[in-house]
């Protein structure tokens, strides 16, 4: 009987302590407030948390640019939300202010760990110049890297560097202002926080995968075309990885900008001496005081206290190496000034950009043995800006890399990584002539001699000329004429189907209605404009017009005036 009575008060007590978690009152609603720093200055988040779910994240105000930075404020609170988590991927060309968003909510939930962002001082490069005459170049130099090192099951790690140049020249070939930037993108393996991955094209099985950067493999990537599609989308350059790549003496973007602020003033060949004298041959880095290495300490005591007092000044901002595995930054400057084009009819420039957007594409077809063709595309835009925000030049290029199943005969290939294998049509007569498999030889010589489509010049032509020519109208066409407003010239007058400028008498209904509501003044304009450009501005390729508006939104403020 006792025992029964003993059963009968525990099941009562069960269902009291049932009854009263159920009548338990939820958590109260707790509202964060957080702040980040996009491209355009300070962003705002509220942050609502009942308990330890995140309920709702609103961007509150942000000064980031309309069609670029926007995208990551429409749908990256959401992902936030759904997750319960900052740890979610950037929105694909939005990733600097996809980042300044998660730090906003990170800065919400602990402030302690995620201090209010202090405003970055920069150096202006260069204040109040004048030159008689002014020369924009660009310069691209990809390499590829062997390493660093291998993996926890003894697989190589690789990696492709991208390092691009934007400077301006005066008429003695003197820098009056440049801007560095670096695309670097690892195999997944690589055991770095932060770092743009690329597994290979699908087909090719995936790679070791550090997911959790423990330096310990975690399995394979997904061998699908979606996990392409959004590597390739999320690959962020060391600028737009901002805070995230830290070094010895600051972020990249510190040190480059403690470069780019000394060069400033000097020819190519003045840039090229500085190197040859005052950094290491071991490793490109600028030398300093008590190396290890007879070969540096040798070349630095040979230095005069002027010197040294120089460098001193420079390590205490910049120790990384200007050409080393991971690229030539030297080699790029040089290429901007071979590739240099005059500046006409311009007097004063207030600002300079300079953007790059990555793009993957599922195609153009497939071989005569129904494997798929891919290939990467990336597009440079290079812009300088009045005070009113208004393009006064731009110089755009785009490089394109595809599968060697593809049959064009000019085009740069990637066969993947070292060990991976692809389909290869050597002689680019539309039929497959086997596989070709990756050495590391060839991975190193395939990367060096990639061509943008500028460099590939006459062997690139189109339906009304080169590649180059192309641009050039649009470049023509695009000055006076803010990143608004050529996002609003694209969006009325190419087709909503492949972002090719409108014509006459296209079989099309979509594009036919709105060629047709055109008056007669626009429809001459564009008449005038397919004359030389009918290459689509948005599409699988890439996205051109996109490119301009970041090089907007990441643009540097200089004080430039040519007489």
């Amino acid at each position: 009987m006792k025992k029964l009575i003993s059963v009968v008060l525990c099941a009562m007590m069960l269902l009291s302590i049932a009854a009263c978690a159920k009548t338990q009152t939820p958590p109260a609603a707790e509202t964060l407030t957080g702040i980040g720093k996009g491209f355009g200055g300070e962003l705002k988040v509220t942050v609502t948390k009942e308990g330890d779910k995140i309920t709702s994240v609103v961007v509150d105000s942000h000064s980031e640019t309309n069609g670029v930075g926007t995208p990551a404020i429409e749908k990256l609170p959401a992902k936030i939300v759904e997750k319960n988590s900052t740890e979610v991927e950037v929105i694909a060309g939005a990733t600097y202010t996809s980042n300044a968003i998660i730090y906003a909510v990170n800065n919400a939930l602990d402030p302690v760990k995620y201090p209010v962002p202090t405003e970055e001082v920069k150096e202006v490069k260069p204040e109040d110049v004048t030159a008689a005459e002014v020369y924009q170049g660009f310069g691209l130099v990809s390499t590829g890297r062997l390493g660093p090192g291998k993996d926890d099951t003894e697989t190589p790690v690789y990696s492709i560097n991208d390092v691009f140049a934007h400077t301006l020249f005066d008429q003695d070939g003197k820098i009056l202002a440049l801007s560095v930037d670096i695309l670097e993108v690892a195999t997944p393996n690589y055991d770095g926080d932060g770092m743009p991955h690329f597994s290979g094209y699908p087909g090719q099985g995936g790679y070791n995968n550090d997911e959790n950067h423990d330096e310990k493999v975690d399995g394979k990537t997904a061998d699908t075309e979606e996990n392409y599609l959004a590597e390739v989308e999320g690959w962020a350059t060391k600028r737009e990885r901002g805070d995230k790549y830290r070094m010895n003496t600051g972020t990249w973007s510190q040190q480059m900008d403690k470069f780019e602020q000394l060069f400033v003033g000097m020819t190519v060949e003045e840039v090229e001496q500085w190197f040859e004298k005052y950094t290491s041959d071991i490793n490109g880095r600028p030398l300093k005081d008590g190396s290890d290495k007879p070969e540096d300490k040798a070349k630095y005591d040979a230095l005069t206290a002027d010197e040294k007092a120089m460098l001193a000044d420079v390590i205490t901002a910049a120790t990384m190496s200007l050409n080393d595995a991971h690229g030539d930054i030297v080699g790029a400057i040089k290429e901007s000034f071979e590739t240099k084009v005059p500046l006409t009819d311009v007097k004063e420039v207030a600002s300079m950009g300079t953007a790059i957007l990555s793009y993957p594409r599922v195609g153009p077809g497939k071989d005569d043995k129904e494997v798929q063709v891919y290939s990467l595309n990336k597009v440079f835009a290079n812009a300088l800006f009045d005070k009113d925000g208004k393009i006064v030049a731009l110089l755009m290029d785009q490089l394109e890399v595809a599968s060697p199943n593809y049959d064009g005969a000019t085009m740069p290939h990637f066969v993947g990584f070292p060990g991976q294998s692809y389909n290869n049509d050597e002689n680019h007569d539309e039929k497959v002539d086997g596989t070709i498999t990756a050495t590391e030889e060839t991975f190193v010589a395939d990367i060096a001699a990639w061509e943008t489509k500028r460099d590939r010049g006459e062997g690139y032509k189109m339906g009304t000329g080169t590649w180059t020519d192309q641009i050039e109208k649009y470049e023509e066409m695009f000055i006076g004429m803010t990143a608004e407003e050529v996002q609003e010239w694209f969006a009325k007058y190419t087709s909503d189907l492949n972002g090719r400028p409108l014509k006459d008498g296209s079989d099309k209904p979509e594009d036919k209605a709105k060629f047709d509501a055109l008056t007669a003044d626009e429809k001459a304009m564009l008449a005038d404009v397919t004359t030389t450009a009918t290459m689509s501005l948005k599409d699988a390729h890439g996205d051109l017009v996109g490119a301009i508006s970041k090089a907007f939104e990441l643009k540097e403020e200089i004080s430039l005036t040519i007489k």
